[in-house]
């Protein structure tokens, strides 16, 4: 089976990586259904590349099987995962075109399956201090600092179930509780990926303001316009990251003495 350490999750707007070489399209059967994948290499490094919604967005955000897509790049010797979210904004220091390194999340989701975790093995609970890898949010600095490509680091982003939009009243409300960025699909993936011991980190696109804030209604071309004037720069941000990574995972990510059974 081919073997890469390093995937990438794309988004909204993102389904086809560009920066890869030697691709090929393969399917990996795991115990929660299939998942299509691609894989090949950037600067001769392995990488797998992951359409969240499907090669043609064919998926929406409460059908994406998120299980069976982690369990594939885990099956494929995944260790690090840099994900990508389209999101809408709750705060008007995050207009369109803003990149944010998100560094917490708030579960809004009500009918995902959210674990691996069953019983099996007793009660297991899952230390989410630091629910995104803080080595992978450093390289992500890092690259975007040294190409002097604007963005925030940390931000507050709220998962919702989908596939509709939010009310003016929910936004309000997320924005109450310190949300900063409103998506469909950070969660369960960010859960799920700890669970399996890989490193995750999520950059978002700002594609518009959330419903109340916005000065219009919402459309999903809005989302995909604004991504197609960024995703060169996305895929700019993931090539610098990924030749950039060192062997040595430092961080708690993959740490199963942190989970505690009951």
């Amino acid at each position: 089976m081919i073997k890469a350490e390093v995937a990438i999750i794309g988004g909204t707007g993102f389904y086809d990586p560009k920066i890869m070489d030697d691709i090929q399209e393969i399917t990996i059967n795991t115990e929660f259904g299939e998942t299509g994948l691609l894989v090949g290499t950037v600067s001769k490094i392995p990488v797998v590349f992951l359409a969240r919604h499907g090669s043609r967005h064919g998926v929406p955000p409460h059908r994406v099987n998120y299980k069976a897509n982690i369990s594939a790049l885990k099956q494929l010797g995944v260790t690090r995962v840099l994900a990508t979210t389209a999101v809408g904004s709750l705060q008007e220091s995050l207009p369109q075109g803003s990149l944010v390194i998100i560094d917490q999340f708030i579960d809004f989701t009500k009918n995902r399956e959210d674990t691996f975790y069953n019983g099996e093995d007793g009660v297991i609970h899952t230390d989410f201090t630091e629910p995104y890898c803080p080595q992978l949010r450093t390289s992500l600095k890092k690259v975007m600092s040294e190409k002097e490509i604007i963005f925030s680091d940390g931000g507050t982003y709220i998962c919702t179930e989908g596939p509709r939009y939010e009310t003016p009243a929910e936004i309000k409300a997320f924005a109450l509780w310190g949300a900063d960025v409103v998506g469909m699909t950070g969660v369960p993936e960010v859960t799920l990926a700890r669970e399996a011991g890989l490193c995750y980190a999520n950059l978002s696109l700002v594609t518009n303001f959330a419903a109340g804030i916005s000065p219009h209604f919402l459309t999903h071309k809005e989302v995909v316009d604004i991504m197609r004037e960024k995703i060169s720069v996305i895929r700019e941000i993931f090539t610098g990251v990924v030749v950039s990574l060192t062997e040595e995972r430092d961080c708690r990510c993959s740490h199963k003495e942190d989970y505690s059974l009951g």
